[in-house]
């Protein structure tokens, strides 16, 4: 049997750095899913990612119900990708241009190897366009569907991930994709 979040945090609390490690290894792809969709770019949320758990880890004192984990580093992130939107405002820099290009996320994009330059550009932007489209679903459509078409995950670790039941998440996915591709159509864009 599992411990669960909340036992988990108590442990590491104590200072056992394997109960937290099991944390993050049960929440970083819901976080890293979530900062995707914030920022649209996949290094920016990797490093955002790294952020949040540090922060989360020198936190974790501060956290009032244990129980409560999930929603709390999901906070966490949240309030991690705004201050850095905020430090890149102040620095007047142009944000980085999204780049899609690690395959290992992939799902909604072409199946095939670009086999040039052309191709590989093409499948970046399409991947881009894609994830334009899916962030202007309503927000319970947009977590499960990167979870499963962007980050590979499979039904066990979306429901673990987002607390669903089999039947919600086949629900949401489907009621999701089928928004997906209806505002895909209408935009004009096919995959």
């Amino acid at each position: 049997m599992t411990d669960s979040d909340a036992s988990l945090v108590a442990r590491a609390r104590k200072g056992e750095r394997a109960a937290f490690d099991e944390l993050v290894r049960r929440c970083s792809r819901l976080v890293f899913a979530r900062l995707h969709l914030d920022t649209g770019n996949l290094h920016q949320a990797e490093d955002l990612l790294q952020e949040t758990l540090l922060t989360a880890y020198q936190s974790l004192g501060q956290l009032a119900e244990p129980d409560k984990f999930r929603p709390w580093l999901l906070r966490i992130a949240t309030n991690t990708a705004i201050n850095a939107a905020r430090r890149d405002q102040r620095q007047k820099r142009t944000p980085p241009v999204a780049n899609a290009t690690d395959g290992a996320h992939g799902g909604l994009t072409p199946r095939r190897s670009p086999g040039s330059p052309v191709e590989k550009v093409e499948q970046d932007e399409l991947r881009e366009q894609l994830l334009t489209v899916l962030r202007s679903l309503p927000e319970e459509y947009r977590l499960p569907l990167w979870l499963r078409y962007f980050g590979g995950a499979d039904y066990e670790t979306i429901q673990a991930q987002l607390g669903l039941t089999n039947g919600s998440l086949r629900g949401l996915l489907h009621r999701g994709l089928k928004m997906l591709r209806e505002e895909c159509e209408r935009v004009k864009l096919q995959w």
